[in-house]
């Protein structure tokens, strides 16, 4: 176990802020690139858009935001509802 286990994908490690738009009001966010990529896979398999669906997840949450999606993703992972399956037919990448 080296000091910089990430040093091969340092860009996927690092959280990345974006703009989603909720309830009307644009909302940045910081989440790692793989968690992004999966939010995306997963408003694409839904037929919703990401802004969508980061909305429903913040309606339902009960603290920080960026922790709600991980944990939502969690879920998702657990059910069945995302992996490897809903990524080759969706062409992410997770």
């Amino acid at each position: 176990m080296g000091a910089n286990r990430n040093d091969d994908r340092p860009e996927l490690s690092r959280p990345r802020k974006r703009s989603v738009v909720i309830a009307g009001h644009a909302t940045s966010l910081s989440l790692e690139e793989p968690f992004w990529q999966d939010l995306a896979a997963i408003a694409r398999h839904r037929g919703v858009s990401l802004s969508a669906l980061v909305a429903a997840i913040d309606a339902e949450r009960s603290g920080n935001l960026s922790s709600a999606l991980r944990l939502f993703l969690r879920n998702c992972y657990r059910r069945g509802e995302f992996g490897a399956n809903t990524v080759e037919k969706d062409g992410a990448q997770s």
